[in-house]
C-alpha cells in the first residue's frame, strides 16, 4: 500500500464538518468548518447553522455584540467530523468524530460593512439557499468551537495568509463538505479550484471566487497556494448566489484575518494567543507578465453599462448593445498598482448593424489613458487551454472589474477561420465587451459577446458563453489605425451565411435552438 497516496491533502487535514443537534427532537443541522489551531483545538464555522437553536429566533442576528452559548437552547450536541490521520483504510472509513463546545458566536463587522457596500438591496441579491427562505442576516456571523479531541501540543496554528495580500486573478483552492455531514465517506472535504474574482472592504475582508461550491460547504476554507504549501486565507460564507433571476455562480468568502480581528476579545478572554500572520506569501502564479486589468474599462452609455477592452491609449472595443442607447458615453479605466481609476468621455465611431453576427462597436476617447500598455493579440487558439474573462459583470461599479477563469471549450470555425469562441468562464450581465485572455500566455483572445439564456424559462447559464475572436477584428483594426477611416470595420456587416448561422446559435436547416 502506498500510504502517501491514501493520506489526505494538506487542505483536507485542515477542514472538517460540523454537526449541531438537540437530541432526541431537533437536527442534526450541519455545515463545514476549518481547524484553525491544534494547540488548543479550535474550529471556526459559519454561524447560520445555529439558527434553528437560537432561543429568541433569527432576529438576534441583527445585534452587534457577541452571542454567548446561553443564547442557544440547552442540551445541544456539537460534533466535528474530520479525516483520520491514519488514512482512508482506517476504521469508520478513515473518519474521526470529536465532541465540541461552543465558545461564542461572533459577528464580523468589517465583512458586514463590505457586504453592504458591494451588494445593494435594490439589486435583489440572494446567497446560498436564501432563495428558499433562509435569511441573509447571518452571513457575517461565525462560530468558535473548542474541540479537545483535536488538541495536539506543539502543532500550533494552521498556516495562514492575510487576504490583504490577494490579487484579482490569483489562484485559490476551496475545501468544504457539500451537504454537510450527509454521506461524509463521499463528500467530506472535497476540493474546488478557482481564482480571486473580486475583493472589497478593509484589508479585503470580502473575497469573491469562482471556485464552485455547494450548499453545506459554508464554513469551509479557501487556501492560497504557495511554494511552502497552502495557506488558509478565508472562510466560505455562502456557496453561490443569484442577482434577481440571474444565477451568478460565485462563492462568497470572509477573510480569516477579519474574523480573527473581530474575535480578538473572545480569544484573549479564553487565553488563546494568536500568532502574527507572515508577510506577503509568494503565491503560485499562472499566466504571463501582461495585465488584463489594465486593458478593461467600464463603459457607460446613458442608463446602460458594460465592459470594454482598450487596444490603444484612445481606442476601445465594446459590444454594440452596450452603446446602442445613444446617450452620453463615459469610459472609466480600472484602478491598479500605481494607477487611479480615470473617467474619460468617448464617442462611438463605428457600430455593427443589428443584422451583423458580430455585436461590436468602436469607441474613440477624448483623452489618452496615461501609462497604458496595450494587449498583445493572439493569432492561434488552443481548445482546452486555460483562459480568463475580465469585466464589470454582476458587480458593475461597486468594486472594479471581476476576473473569472475557465477553459476555451470550443473554437467554431467557418471555412477554416475561427468565427466564435466558447468558454466555461462565469460571464454575467455587464461582462459584454470585456477581454478574453489566455492564462498561459497573457495574450488577448477576443471580446465577450454573450452568455447563454434559455428564453423559454428565463434561465441564464454563466458558464457557457461566446466571444468574438480577435483574429476576426484584427484586419479592420489595423486598417482603421492606419487610415482613421471608420469604414474599415464595414466588412463586419457582410459576414457570410455560415458565420451568421453560427452566431444565430441554430443548425441550418433545423429547429430553432433555445439558446
Amino acid at each position: 500500500e502506498e500510504e502517501a497516496g491514501l493520506s489526505a491533502m494538506a487542505e483536507e487535514r485542515v477542514c472538517c464538518a460540523v454537526s449541531v443537534s438537540r437530541p432526541p427532537t431537533a437536527g442534526p443541522w450541519s455545515c463545514s468548518g476549518v481547524i484553525v489551531s491544534r494547540d488548543p483545538g479550535l474550529v471556526v464555522c459559519q454561524g447560520a447553522v445555529f439558527t434553528p437553536f437560537l432561543r429568541e429566533g433569527p432576529t438576534v442576528w441583527a445585534q452587534t455584540g457577541v452571542l454567548q452559548p446561553q443564547a442557544l437552547q440547552p442540551c445541544l450536541r456539537l460534533t466535528v467530523l474530520q479525516p483520520s490521520n491514519r488514512g482512508l483504510n482506517a476504521q469508520n472509513g478513515g473518519l474521526q468524530q470529536h465532541e465540541a463546545q461552543l465558545l461564542a458566536l461572533v459577528p464580523c463587522g468589517t465583512f458586514q460593512q463590505a457586504l453592504e457596500q458591494v451588494f445593494g438591496q435594490a439589486e435583489q441579491w440572494c446567497w446560498g439557499e436564501e432563495a428558499a427562505g433562509d435569511s441573509h442576516e447571518a452571513l457575517h456571523w461565525f462560530a468558535w468551537l473548542r474541540v479537545p479531541g483535536l488538541d495536539s501540543p506543539g502543532d500550533g496554528w494552521t498556516a495562514r495568509a492575510s487576504a490583504s495580500c490577494l490579487r484579482k486573478g490569483e489562484g485559490l483552492l476551496a475545501c468544504g463538505s457539500p451537504f454537510g455531514t450527509l454521506c461524509p465517506d463521499l463528500f467530506l472535504n472535497t476540493l474546488s479550484r478557482g481564482v480571486v474574482s473580486n475583493l472589497a472592504g478593509e484589508e479585503n475582508a470580502l473575497v469573491l471566487t469562482d471556485a464552485r461550491c455547494l450548499p453545506g460547504t459554508e464554513g469551509g476554507g479557501a487556501f492560497l497556494p504557495s511554494p511552502d504549501g497552502p495557506r488558509l486565507v478565508a472562510v466560505i460564507a455562502a456557496s453561490f448566489c443569484w442577482k434577481g433571476a440571474e444565477w451568478i455562480g460565485l462563492t462568497l468568502l470572509c477573510s480569516l484575518a477579519a474574523i480573527l480581528r473581530s474575535s480578538a476579545a473572545l480569544l484573549e478572554e479564553a487565553g488563546v494567543a494568536v500568532p502574527p500572520v507572515p508577510g506577503r506569501v509568494a503565491a503560485v502564479q499562472a499566466g504571463g507578465r501582461w495585465d488584463p486589468l489594465g486593458w478593461v474599462a467600464l463603459v457607460e452609455c446613458g442608463a446602460t453599462w458594460g465592459s470594454g477592452v482598450l487596444l490603444a491609449p484612445r481606442l476601445l472595443l465594446t459590444c454594440r448593445h452596450v452603446v446602442e442607447a445613444g446617450g452620453p458615453l463615459h469610459v472609466t479605466t480600472a484602478p491598479g498598482p500605481g494607477r487611479a481609476a480615470t473617467s474619460i468621455k468617448g464617442r462611438v465611431v463605428f457600430a455593427t448593424e443589428e443584422s451583423s453576427p458580430f455585436d461590436m462597436a468602436v469607441v474613440e476617447l477624448e483623452e489618452s489613458v496615461t501609462g497604458f500598455v496595450p494587449p498583445r493579440p493572439t493569432d492561434t487558439f488552443l481548445p482546452g487551454e486555460e483562459v480568463s474573462v475580465v469585466g464589470f459583470g454582476a458587480l458593475g461599479r461597486a468594486c472594479g472589474p471581476s476576473v473569472t477563469a475557465g477553459v476555451l471549450s470550443a473554437v467554431v470555425a467557418v471555412a477554416g477561420h475561427p468565427v466564435m469562441l466558447q468558454t466555461t468562464c462565469a460571464v454575467h450581465g455587464g461582462s459584454s465587451g470585456g477581454p478574453l485572455v489566455s492564462s498561459r500566455s497573457g495574450h488577448l483572445l477576443g471580446i465577450v459577446a454573450s452568455n447563454t439564456r434559455d428564453t423559454s424559462v428565463g434561465a441564464t447559464y454563466p458558464h457557457l458563453n461566446f466571444c468574438i475572436p480577435i483574429t476576426v477584428l484584427q484586419p479592420s483594426i489595423a486598417r482603421y489605425r492606419r487610415t482613421g477611416d471608420p469604414s474599415a470595420f464595414a466588412e463586419l456587416n457582410w459576414a457570410g451565411e455560415g458565420v451568421r448561422a453560427a452566431w444565430r446559435l441554430q443548425r441550418q436547416p433545423g429547429p430553432a435552438s433555445k439558446l
